[in-house]
């Protein structure tokens, strides 16, 4: 038994067909099929039914793969103590990023960073704060940027910037004629959300007070992942919008006539890394932290008099 034998039979469990995590592996098909049957083998029992299609772990196999998944974990781990041990940023970071933040922080931060430790192979995803989570706490992810407080034991939370919320109003809009507005001054009637699944719409939701009663205009019901949609609806169709700060630096001068300030004390989110409990490449993770606070505008780092906003409903 070798560590690549279980690296072969989680592709397999993965891609459930021989061709695909053979490809994924880089490896031929004849050989990733002996690998996985010498393994069978020597444990004496049978890790995939190859009866099915696509194929499929038995019972016995999905036990096997879990704890092959946590051995290379394990493995994984060891390397990283290694590394920094030596003080090295190298090796390889599974970074994934809700969609609120990804297309307005990474730009920031993400060049410099790259070019600073040539070693470190980074590998990005944009999920959804639960899906997020999960590969944390799977080992399929090792960090994380995401609205906090999450409050689960089994992760932790790194604070590094809160950034308000400002009201994106178009001009026929009751709101747009207020300096600072409150959320009873949104029409709930023309609120653009995002599609469920995203944090910000349930802070979104909390801020204005909004309850399932609430959804009765079809708009509540537009299903949207992206906050540039949010904003096209607004300055196309009328409405309101909720955006976080840092998706208003990019705005056009008369776009930016349409942002209003929340009164005091400012509605804002905040943004931390997120690791599970294990993980303990403490190095990387300090100079992480230390690029993205490099790289944040000042406007993120001045804003006083808050309330930040729940995660979850």
């Amino acid at each position: 038994m070798n560590l690549q034998q279980l690296e072969y039979i989680i592709a397999l469990d993965h891609q459930r067909q021989f061709a695909r995590a053979a490809e994924k592996c880089f490896v031929t098909q004849p050989t990733l099929s002996m690998m996985v049957q010498k393994l069978e083998t020597e444990l004496g029992i049978r890790i995939f039914d190859r009866s099915r299609q696509p194929i499929a772990p038995t019972r016995e196999g999905e036990e096997v793969i879990n704890r092959a998944k946590q051995i290379l974990a394990d493995v994984n781990r060891l390397k990283d103590f290694a590394r920094q041990l030596k003080e090295e940023v190298s090796g390889e970071v599974r970074l994934a990023v809700i969609p609120t933040v990804a297309p307005y922080l990474l730009p920031l931060f993400l060049k410099s960073f790259a070019e600073k430790y040539p070693h470190l192979k980074i590998s990005i995803r944009e999920l959804v704060t639960d899906e997020i989570i999960h590969g944390l706490k799977t080992d399929e992810l090792d960090i994380a940027l995401l609205a906090t407080p999450l409050n689960d034991p089994k992760l932790v939370e790194h604070p590094i910037y809160q950034e308000e919320f400002h009201a994106y109003v178009a001009e026929n809009e009751r709101a747009s004629r207020k300096r600072y507005v409150l959320p009873k001054d949104i029409d709930l009637s023309k609120l653009w959300l995002l599609e469920e699944g995203h944090c910000l719409r349930n802070q979104v939701l909390d801020l204005c007070e909004l309850k399932k009663k609430d959804f009765e205009s079809d708009r509540l019901h537009y299903e949207t992942g992206s906050l540039e949609t949010l904003k096209n609806l607004v300055d196309h169709h009328q409405g309101i919008t909720i955006l976080p700060h840092l998706a208003t630096l990019d705005l056009t001068r008369k776009q930016k006539e349409k942002i209003r300030e929340f009164a005091p004390p400012k509605p804002v989110r905040e943004i931390s890394l997120v690791t599970a409990v294990n993980f303990h490449r403490v190095r990387l993770l300090e100079v992480l932290k230390q690029e993205i606070e490099k790289h944040l505008p000042d406007s993120v780092k001045k804003v006083q008099d808050t309330r930040v906003m729940a995660v979850e409903n």
